[in-house]
């Protein structure tokens, strides 16, 4: 009997480990998906695809169905906010990284802790700042109120907007870190090049500095767009659970609504979505691969 090779028996316990935690639990999930819903919650293995429908059509009062776009609104907002979230972080975290890298050693150091800080506290702590915050006679009123911009303002809590804040705030961090490593491996006589070839800081930047830091810039922006298609917290405590998102869309269906299959659809959505993502990123990466070698 031929031997197996290292590589592969070697290999065994970590595809057994990713077997039972990623691969079968999806597998089931994407099961539960097209399975009927219980009459007491749950789900009973019949296969339907009533949950994929839901997203897109609702029964009318004769059984028919008719299109409902609630669902696509939701998802619509998730994918809409998430995305001005990444665009608003990548905008504040690359002068930000850039700074934090030109600075002495025992600075950056400094800076970078106080970058990391917020994750040393919980999730739900940082947020709820934010409701003190944004809160009626929270700082932002009162600093309002008090320079005379605003005498009657409504609550600043419970829309888009302070979801947008809380997520920015929360995964700003993802996106510096990233950055930062890029920029801090930039090779400085290639900015030296630049200069000595005249051209300025603004060419500087987008010539050499931009397209040498895409790499870091790509990454963070997964890092941020990818865990903004599933926040829960924000929407939740920011948007007082009026401006639902997929992430609180599917937790509703598997607690008080009891619909294990359409939150098993969402879920499955979410994951295309996320696949979807990581799949354009991933050929984006090889083009550019390809053009280097080139």
């Amino acid at each position: 009997m031929k031997k197996l090779p290292f590589k592969v028996w070697g290999l065994l316990p970590a595809h057994i480990i990713m077997a039972l935690t990623l691969i079968i639990p999806i597998g089931i999930v994407i099961a539960v998906s097209f399975s009927t819903k219980g009459a007491y919650g749950g789900f009973d293995f019949i296969f339907t695809t009533q949950a994929y429908q839901k997203l897109l059509f609702s029964l009318g009062w004769t059984g028919e169905l008719e299109f409902n776009p609630q669902y696509l609104i939701i998802i619509g907002r998730t994918l809409l906010l998430a995305l001005l979230t990444t665009i608003i972080c990548l905008l504040i975290s690359f002068p930000t990284a850039y700074y934090i890298a030109r600075r002495p050693s025992f600075q950056k150091t400094l800076l970078i802790y106080l970058v990391t800080l917020p994750f040393w506290v919980s999730m739900i702590v940082r947020v709820y700042g934010w409701l003190i915050i944004l809160g009626n006679e929270g700082a932002i009123e009162k600093t309002l109120r008090f320079a005379g911009i605003a005498e009657n303002i409504d609550s600043l809590l419970f829309n888009n907007g302070a979801m947008l804040i809380g997520m920015v705030y929360s995964y700003v961090p993802l996106m510096i870190l990233p950055i930062f490593a890029s920029i801090e491996k930039l090779d400085g006589s290639l900015l030296e090049a630049s200069h000595d070839l005249y051209g300025n800081r603004i060419t500087t930047l987008w010539k050499v500095i931009v397209p040498l830091t895409k790499p870091g810039m790509m990454a963070g922006a997964i890092l941020v767009f990818l865990p903004c298609l599933g926040t829960v917290l924000e929407p939740t405590l920011l948007g007082g659970g009026k401006n639902m998102m997929m992430g609180n869309l599917i937790s509703n269906q598997f607690g008080a609504s009891r619909d294990w299959p359409f939150g098993a659809a969402i879920a499955v959505l979410l994951m295309s979505l996320v696949l979807i993502s990581l799949t354009i990123q991933g050929i984006r990466a090889a083009r550019s691969e390809r053009r280097e070698i080139v």
